[in-house]
């Protein structure tokens, strides 16, 4: 079976990140530790398969000084990657970690404005796809409809490739009514704004995760929940793993290092629930390090196996 995970990014973002002691209004804040990463959320699917040693293609959107710099860094980082010109620059995203409390302050710029003509050459690239796994991921910018997704999700339904999708409001809904998405992964704010309502109980989550799988929109749903761990739902039930205990420096890219491992393993022909576990290892290591999703291979396998049994999925809700 192929391991071959394409990805889509059509609001990618040169993410910054950097340590200050104390963040305060007005005053000059000195930071420490400053590093540059591609970022976007299928950009960072990409680069988290090929660390897990799966192949993959970025497909992004770049324009400007700023989408040149994006695409060097994915070259020094060994990120295949075809990128889709287009007039405006690529944004930049900013994260602080303050030393003294712990909390990280993010700053996700919306990115610039997308013609018809730029969005429409990002679907003609889609096309000349013709096997493995898809990850559409991230938000929808400025100028690039509302049903984006859907219609992306019916033209790899023709072409015959295992469709996945991250995002989030009405792009994702639109999405799943056109159906055939073979997994979404939503956190659970994300979710909880779907289904229009709250999903604070247990029960409630996974009765709301059946529901999408029910209606045919996605064949599995998982739902992260910060420290609460994770949730999968399939036809066959649902299955909930508590998140693994490691120092936390920093959570930027945790769900698309979840998403990646869970998609590759998935390619490569695990079971659900078992690639469920990957995402959930990968997803740890990512926390545990500074930046924007670097998990290493050796780390998500070590995290891997103190997940020592996965659980029988719970059988389906009625």
């Amino acid at each position: 079976m192929s391991s071959f995970v394409a990805t889509l990014t059509l609001n990618p973002t040169i993410d910054l990140a950097s340590e200050a002691e104390t963040v305060h209004p007005v005053r000059k804040i000195r930071t420490h530790g400053e590093r540059q990463d591609p970022g976007g959320g299928g950009v960072n699917v990409a680069r988290v398969v090929r660390e897990l040693g799966g192949e993959t293609l970025a497909i992004i959107l770049a324009g400007g000084v700023t989408g040149r710099f994006l695409e060097e860094l994915l070259e020094e980082g060994g990120v295949p990657h075809r990128a889709i010109p287009i007039a405006g620059r690529t944004r930049i995203s900013h994260t602080v970690l303050e030393r003294k409390t712990g909390l990280e302050y993010r700053f996700v710029a919306e990115g610039p404005a997308i013609s018809a003509p730029e969005w429409e050459a990002a679907l003609a690239a889609m096309a000349e796809l013709r096997e493995g796994w898809l990850v559409a991921s991230g938000s929808l910018p400025p100028g690039v409809p509302a049903d984006f997704y859907a219609r992306l999700a019916a033209q790899a339904s023709r072409q015959g490739l295992h469709c996945v999708l991250d995002t989030s409001g009405e792009g994702l809904e639109l999405a799943l009514r056109q159906g055939g998405l073979e997994l979404i992964k939503p956190s659970l704010g994300e979710f909880e704004t779907l289904m229009g309502r709250p999903l604070r109980e247990a029960a409630a989550q996974e009765a709301a995760a059946m529901e999408v799988v029910r209606g045919g929109g996605a064949r599995m749903v998982a739902v992260t929940l910060g420290g609460d761990g994770a949730l999968l739902a399939t036809a066959d039930g649902t299955l909930r793993l508590p998140a693994l205990d490691v120092v936390v420096r920093g959570a930027v890219g945790a769900g698309d290092s979840f998403l990646a491992a869970m998609t590759l393993a998935l390619a490569r022909g695990d079971m659900p629930t078992d690639a469920f576990a990957w995402g959930v290892a990968a997803g740890a290591a990512a926390v545990s390090n500074a930046g924007t999703a670097h998990p290493t291979r050796a780390e998500v396998g070590a995290l891997r196996a103190r997940i020592t049994s996965v659980p029988q999925m719970a059988g389906i809700l009625p």
